[in-house]
């Protein structure tokens, strides 16, 4: 595997955090998330995971430190929001897809909103990206009408008919039943190869170190520990590193 820090540096979070009234939730998060690359953020629950993507996509208001896309600080007051929103897209736990809709439009209203393409283009991207995860056959069914693996790979269709830079995950398999994780795994193993950059929150661990360039462990609102999947899952340095994955160790990882 080449080396991850070749690529340009798309996003640069400094000393982020946040916190809910007196609860510090992020306490002092940086990384660096590089082109193209992968990075997966692992660690136990409540470590504040979800609460720094949903901090980087502006879902919350960080409390403290930067957000640097393209060195750009998207914090600033003045910073442009609904294009670097247009540029970050984000895959939920819980599908969030508009229950009303079809998959053929919930993969094109976004399009057409928010990108001001005309409804024929905005088909055509659709039609492509959900080939691509597998969910073409199912383009004029209702969400209440699919398996959650299959809302789930609608939903990144969805994201990625949006031509996003950054495609964020958040625990993207967490609400699936244990038969259809896999499925969804494999359409992310698949995005992963076509170069774009992703990050993604999981519990997954052999997903984690089969995909990823770099690897964040996140504990108690900090970055515990990062590094390739090699130094994280077979050198881990941080005691809380070696704890966590103790709970994982067989034939998974």
């Amino acid at each position: 595997m080449a080396d991850y820090k070749d690529n340009e540096i798309i996003l640069n979070v400094q000393h982020l955090q946040k916190a809910y009234g007196e609860h510090q939730v992020l306490k002092d998060i940086s990384f660096e998330v590089h082109k193209g690359k992968v990075m997966t953020v692992i660690g136990p629950s409540g470590g504040g995971k979800s609460t720094m993507l949903r901090c980087i996509n502006l879902l919350e208001d960080p409390t403290g430190g930067e957000i640097l896309f393209h060195d750009q600080n998207i914090l600033d007051e003045n910073y442009n929001i609904p294009r670097y929103r247009s540029k970050v897209g984000m895959v939920f736990q819980q599908f969030e897809l508009f229950e009303n809709k079809n998959v053929l439009q919930n993969c094109m209203i976004g399009q057409e909103l928010v990108l001001k393409r005309s409804k024929a283009e905005a088909k055509k991207i659709a039609l492509e990206n959900l080939k691509t995860v597998g969910m073409d056959p199912y383009i004029d069914a209702k969400p209440r009408q699919l398996s959650g693996g299959q809302k789930q790979r609608v939903a990144i269709a969805r994201a990625i008919s949006m031509n996003p830079e950054i495609l964020l995950f958040d625990e993207p398999t967490s609400a699936l039943d244990p038969e259809m994780v896999g499925e969804v795994l494999e359409t992310m193993k698949k995005l992963a190869k076509t170069g774009l950059t992703m990050i993604v929150v999981t519990h997954e661990m052999a997903f984690s170190k089969e995909v990823s360039d770099q690897v964040l462990f996140m504990s108690d609102g900090y970055v515990a520990e990062q590094g390739s999947p090699d130094e994280i899952f077979n050198h881990p340095q941080s005691e809380k590193t070696q704890k966590f994955l103790a709970n994982f160790r067989g034939p998974q990882i």
